[in-house]
């Protein structure tokens, strides 16, 4: 006769990271919880993790009052949404995505921001789950379970406005990082949603988010950071930015693994630090310094 998984409570979760094997073992525990939260063209794999409900950050999770991508919802549609997904708060919850770490990130701190702690980001996604020959079904149209008891406490700390980042950017003692490639910081490759300026907000660093990774892994915990100290230094209060608010989040998810423990998502970043407006936007690769070595763009 089997037995089913026992889970553990949330604080022995192994961190804010789990492999492929950890899960695999506790797929099916009671109080365990899958969340697929791909986006864009990764939502299209036609499979899952089996009983993964969808964490859909492209439509429901996102507020679309807002003219912004992917911007965070207020407390009651997020609880909304949570409860429509069974989620209660006393579950374990795992997400992840198909294109390995990406959005999945993105998810695990929207949770930790609407105030709970018992959420792990799947490493390498679902990619590695099927290269390490664990089992996959077909999607549904959507989760048609229970719903839960979940109930979002926002912890306002963890997400930032533009203001908040433009009076950071004048504070030696914060870092801010920019997960988009090296050319889109730069200004030299054109950002991909249009009327956006080009480059970087004056001060910032580059820290690309696929350099957290290595074969579609988070980089072990001093590997990072070495990464992160290349670019901020001693400074060990972080404000992490992209284009979206996604990629940012693999970031804060470094960040976390390295140590720190005072991060914060601009959440509007660059679909918002860009647009035409006064906010100052520099050119150039070097970073960290002001507008030094490019050019200012009002």
């Amino acid at each position: 006769m089997s037995t089913r998984p026992t889970l553990p409570h949330p604080g022995t979760l192994p961190g804010p990271l789990v492999g492929p094997d950890w899960l695999g073992r506790q797929l099916g525990a009671p109080g365990l919880v899958v969340l697929d939260a791909s986006i864009g063209a990764h939502r299209g794999t036609g499979q899952r993790i089996p009983g993964a409900r969808p964490f859909d950050i492209d439509g429901a999770l996102s507020d679309h009052a807002s003219a912004l991508p992917h911007t965070m919802p207020d407390a009651d549609r997020f609880t909304d949404e949570l409860r429509a997904l069974g989620v209660n708060g006393t579950d374990t919850v795992v997400v992840y995505d198909a294109a390995g770490i990406y959005s999945s990130a993105r998810a695990w701190w929207m949770l930790r921001a609407m105030g709970f702690d018992g959420a792990a980001v799947l490493d390498g996604g679902l990619p590695a789950w099927t290269s390490s020959g664990l089992p996959v079904e077909g999607v549904p149209a959507e989760y048609a379970g229970p719903r839960g008891d979940f109930t979002a406490r926002p912890r306002p700390e963890l997400i930032s406005d533009s203001g908040r980042v433009a009076g950071v950017l004048a504070d030696p003692a914060w870092a801010v990082l920019d997960a988009r490639t090296a050319e889109r910081f730069a200004g030299e490759a054109p950002e991909p949603r249009p009327g956006l300026r080009a480059g970087h907000m004056p001060g910032a660093a580059n820290l690309p988010f696929g350099e957290l990774q290595h074969e579609g892994r988070m980089r072990p915990a001093q590997e990072l950071r070495e990464l992160f100290a290349a670019r901020a230094g001693d400074r060990q209060k972080l404000v992490v930015s992209c284009g979206s608010g996604v990629t940012a989040c693999v970031l804060a998810l470094g960040a976390e693994l390295a140590g720190y423990r005072e991060t914060t998502v601009y959440d509007g970043s660059w679909s918002e630090w860009g647009l035409p407006s006064e906010l100052p936007v520099v050119t150039g690769r070097e970073s960290g310094g002001g507008a030094a070595g490019g050019d200012a763009r009002p």
